[in-house]
């Protein structure tokens, strides 16, 4: 491949994943092309890119980025995976395709231009957006609910003091009435 040519590839692929910074890395060596389109259009349908990349262009094209770490990753064939709602729900949905297809092999994934790489199946088991959000809310709401608790106990003993109290100065009055 010619220089202007790699230039142009590399350029068009700094282009395709400019503002990613997320992405995993797949070798689908071994799939048939059922079992890839397979893949591809459940992973098309969860927003969710898959692109077979050669690594030299890549490496080029992730130069001063985010994605710049990925490279030590890119050995053999691969593909980049990136979208979705979160990189999570790309490492869920890559574990459970490569349950199904023994083919697949799960590399390593970047999250967010963190210099450190994760293994695929490891960022699959973390929690996504979704379930951290809903769980400090859970926290954050807890302490609220002990000091409602707490307020609501003694009003509502001493709400029933002062009903037990009314209840039995009405006795007493129809008491006094029927005499």
């Amino acid at each position: 491949m010619s220089k202007p040519l790699k230039r142009m590839v590399s350029e068009d692929l700094r282009r395709k994943y400019e503002g990613v910074d997320s992405a995993c890395v797949v070798d689908l060596t071994g799939l048939n092309v059922q079992k890839t389109q397979d893949v591809r259009r459940d992973l098309t349908q969860k927003q969710i890119r898959l692109e077979v990349v050669k690594n030299s262009m890549a490496r080029l094209a992730f130069c001063d980025g985010p994605l710049e770490p990925l490279a030590r990753a890119l050995v053999g064939p691969n593909a980049l995976v990136t979208g979705g709602d979160s990189i999570i729900e790309v490492a869920r949905a890559l574990m459970q395709w490569s349950k199904e297809f023994k083919e697949i092999t799960l590399k390593q994934a970047i999250v967010e231009g963190d210099a450190d790489l994760l293994e695929v199946e490891q960022l699959s088991k973390m929690q996504g957006r979704r379930e951290l959000i809903g769980e400090v809310a859970m926290l954050i709401s807890s302490p609220g609910r002990a000091i409602a608790g707490c307020l609501s106990s003694p009003q509502a003993k001493i709400a029933g003091c002062l009903k037990a109290m009314a209840d039995k100065e009405e006795e007493e009055q129809e008491q006094e009435k029927e005499q």
